[in-house]
């Protein structure tokens, strides 16, 4: 009978961790361009994490000073992170969804334009620490940030102690694996380069890179997008409306934050390697995508949605 018993909880301990899912924290610049909407959208109706918070990241940049409009936005009136925020609302709404966390980020960057890494506290960073200091054991807090990095270098400045609690996942920049250079050069990372500085300076920190370079290879065709979403259904206009009003000029656009969200549920589908960060950094060792299978993850991503 004790042999019995013994096998049947161990077998009840094995079914309990097969489905036990990996905590997710989403942070997003939603208000800056159409691929969050649609990375946003995947993530949600995913049934293979559990995504226990999504947050709004800024997207601040020069171009906003000097410019009068920013994709379909008045400069004027613009407030980056409250629309991030405002489209987050609007997402998990359509999805029925508003039961999971959706708190507001930071306005700015960390740190000024000289540099300098003061933190830029925010509901997002205070949420992150609370989730990444609930992990037991081996457990850690998988982040993946689609935009400025503020939120999470900022949890993790305010909390030192959350670093081997956090594996992190982002989009930004752009990286050669023929050559092994770095070029910092791209939005997510010039709307706060104190924050990549400091991620890729912090050594032990678990830190995986999609790189603009390797997401370049997801594309999406506007008349296909267009014939494919049911305008009947709340989100799938929302993703619809979203192509027309930002960027109804494009034919095709790279859709650079779903390949990141999807490189992360579906590893098989995306190349990882080792390398070593860029000269100026503290050197040590990051991983990156550099290879993904963008047919695979475009079929995947109509899948899920149409579910």
């Amino acid at each position: 009978m004790l042999k019995f018993l013994s096998s049947t909880f161990t077998l009840f301990l094995f079914i309990s961790l097969s489905f036990a899912q990996q905590k997710v924290w989403l942070d997003a610049d939603t208000g800056n361009e159409m691929d969050d909407l649609y990375a946003i959208a995947h993530l949600v109706k995913s049934d293979k994490i559990d995504l226990i918070g999504i947050s709004s990241a800024h997207f601040n940049n020069a171009d906003l000073n000097v410019f009068e409009k920013w994709n379909a936005y008045e400069t004027a009136t613009l407030k980056p992170v409250e629309e991030s925020q405002r489209l987050n609302e609007e997402i998990l709404a359509a999805m029925g969804r508003m039961d999971i966390p959706h708190p507001l980020g930071a306005d700015r960057q960390i740190g000024r334009a000289w540099g300098q890494q003061d933190p830029r506290d925010s509901p997002a960073a205070q949420a992150i620490i609370a989730e990444a200091r609930k992990m037991k054991g081996e457990e850690k807090l998988h982040v993946l940030t689609l935009g400025a990095m503020t939120n999470v270098a900022t949890a993790l400045i305010l909390a030192p102690d959350i670093k081997d609690k956090i594996q992190l996942f982002s989009l930004g920049s752009w990286y050669s694996p023929e050559t092994g250079a770095w070029n910092k050069s791209e939005f997510n990372i010039r709307c706060d380069l104190n924050a990549f500085d400091y991620l890729l300076n912090l050594e032990g920190l678990d830190f995986t890179i999609m790189t603009t370079t390797t997401s370049f290879a997801l594309q999406f065709d506007r008349d296909e997008t267009y014939d494919r979403l049911d305008e009947s259904v709340e989100i799938e206009k929302i993703l619809e409306d979203r192509w027309r009003i930002q960027n109804p000029q494009d034919k095709t656009r790279v859709m650079w934050d779903l390949a990141l969200v999807e490189a992360y549920l579906y590893p098989e589908w995306a190349t990882i390697s080792e390398v070593t960060t860029p000269p100026e950094n503290t050197q040590r060792k990051v991983k990156v995508y550099t290879e993904i299978d963008a047919e695979a993850m475009k079929n995947e991503f109509w899948r899920i949605i149409k579910e």
